[in-house]
């Protein structure tokens, strides 16, 4: 292991709001200047490198990692060291203001670091997350939990921050309205070829939301020097880093994921690699950190229980076959709780992936007040048993 390196663990942060006004509902979070969400970032740490907008939500390529911004909801995902919970005061702030809207969820997640000695406060530590969290979110998220899901490994942990607030008859009202709203015209004004390095918008087709959501997170390390080599770029390739990306994307495979999504992907310099798809509101993302020593590959992908398009089994094995990773830990977020419910996540999960020669090591469960389940698994190679 390095001493020092680029750290490849993202920190998440996802924030659901609410409003009363249909007309501002159309779009939502949706309408944030383009400066603005700079601005945001810039004080995070990270920039726009590109971006793409369907009917349903607007999704960035990230300097470090990816953000997606849908009407009432909007996910950071940042690596290295940046210093993401810097953003909520401001968008909380601008959606209250300006949109009318209100926080009423806060989610934040994590792994375990590689090099935790090279983070700023408050990630220094998640107890300090946790403080700084309480102090910025508002006093009426009122259930909240915090908790670091475990494993048989010490250096390997899921950190878990959930705040909402009781707003179930004010949803209702919110939902009533919106159904009755016109939204058959999403796109976003921001999202165009002014936009640096943007992707042509997809169009969709309306898919049947569904409250029985999901949220896979898969963190792995040790990736096969063979396959992470697929992410370094040739000296002088004469490449922009979008080009650059999509030929990552057809030589890994990454593009078979899910072959009807759209993919927006950009390749750094000289190494590492992040792609957004999206198709319909569903979307999936990708970072590639392929250092030898420190390597590390994420993906995260977002669905729902209902949908019987989604294959779930083929994309996890998809995914392990594109990194083969030594290590690989798999976070399960469902918005429902049920004992029946986590213990099918964890027989699909573990089935999917031991027979590409990954053996589960370890299976924690958490439930969130009013925020869900978790469930959190670790993989280890079984070529490194004996290690």
């Amino acid at each position: 292991m390095a001493l020092s390196g680029f750290e490849g663990f993202e920190k998440r942060l996802e924030l659901h709001f609410f409003g009363d006004d249909p007309s501002i509902l159309k779009l939502g979070l949706r309408k944030l200047d383009f400066d603005f969400i700079q601005q945001t970032l810039e004080a995070v740490q990270c920039t726009v490198v590109s971006a793409v907008g369907n009917s349903y939500f607007d999704a960035y390529v990230l300097s470090e990692s990816s953000l997606f911004v849908y009407p009432t909801k909007i996910i950071i995902k940042t690596c290295g060291t940046t210093q993401l919970l810097k953003s909520i005061s401001p968008l909380t702030y601008f959606a209250n203001q300006q949109l009318g809207l209100t926080l009423f969820s806060c989610r934040y997640t994590r792994g375990s670091f590689i090099f935790p000695n090279s983070q700023p406060f408050p990630h220094t530590s998640f107890n300090d997350e946790v403080t700084i969290l309480e102090q910025t979110i508002p006093s009426n998220l009122s259930y909240r939990k915090s908790s670091i899901m475990p494993s048989k490994s010490s250096s390997h942990a899921w950190h878990v921050f959930t705040a909402v607030t009781n707003v179930n008859h004010r949803m209702n009202e919110f939902r009533s309205k919106w159904k009755t709203s016109d939204s058959s015209d999403h796109s976003h004004p921001n999202i165009s070829s002014n936009t640096p390095n943007a992707c042509n918008p997809y169009p969709t087709n309306k898919n049947k939301s569904s409250s029985s959501s999901y949220t896979i997170e898969i963190c792995m390390t040790d990736l096969d020097p063979s396959l992470a080599r697929n992410f370094f770029r040739q000296p002088y390739d004469g490449k922009t880093g979008d080009s650059a990306g999509k030929k990552m994307t057809e030589l890994t495979g990454i593009n078979e994921i899910k072959k009807e999504a759209l993919i927006c992907d950009f390749a750094f310099d000289p190494c590492g690699y992040s792609m957004n798809s999206m198709h319909g509101e569903w979307y999936s993302t990708i970072h590639v950190t392929p250092e030898d020593g420190f390597s590390y590959a994420s993906f995260e992908c977002i669905g729902s229980m209902d949908d019987d398009n989604v294959n779930i089994v083929h994309v996890l094995r998809k995914v392990v076959q594109i990194f083969r990773p030594g290590t690989m830990s798999v976070s399960t977020t469902t918005t429902s709780f049920s004992e029946c419910n986590n213990e099918t996540w964890t027989r699909v999960v573990a089935g999917a992936v031991e027979s590409l020669g990954l053996k589960c090591r370890s299976c924690a469960m958490d439930h969130f007040p009013e925020a869900g389940s978790v469930v959190f698994q670790t993989f280890s190679a079984l070529r490194r048993k004996s290690e």
